[in-house]
């Protein structure tokens, strides 16, 4: 039962991270690329986790790791926030990238933090 509810929920995650890039894709920028839908992905999925340490502290284990493991996990990707700090380095844009990284970092640690202290865990 558990399998299925995180891949249903994951599957629910990967959907919506689909929707973020192609709604963000419709919003030319007039500055170089810069990964906002990874960023915001990454952020939210942070927080889902985070509200989910404390929202699911009541629920069966299974709702846990289907929210936490399935849909924030289904969401975020770690592997495009990599990728996109190597391309951006790879064109010489070293201080976007090292911004790239540190506002993954401190800003999925700060809605981390959010998520866990507003649902009370």
């Amino acid at each position: 039962m558990t399998a299925l509810l995180v891949g249903l929920f994951g599957i629910g995650g990967a959907l919506l991270r689909f929707a973020v890039d192609g709604w963000l894709a419709g919003y030319p920028s007039p500055r170089r690329h810069w990964p906002w839908a990874t960023l915001l992905v990454n952020v939210a999925g942070s927080f889902v986790i985070g509200l989910s340490m404390g929202l699911t502290a009541s629920f069966a284990p299974e709702w846990r790791s289907a929210l936490a493991t399935g849909f924030a996990g289904g969401l975020t990707t770690f592997s495009s926030w990599t990728t996109a700090t190597v391309r951006l380095a790879s064109e010489r844009r070293y201080l976007a990238a090292v911004v790239n990284v540190l506002a993954n970092l401190l800003l999925g640690l700060a809605a981390a933090w959010a998520g866990i202290a507003i649902s009370g865990g």
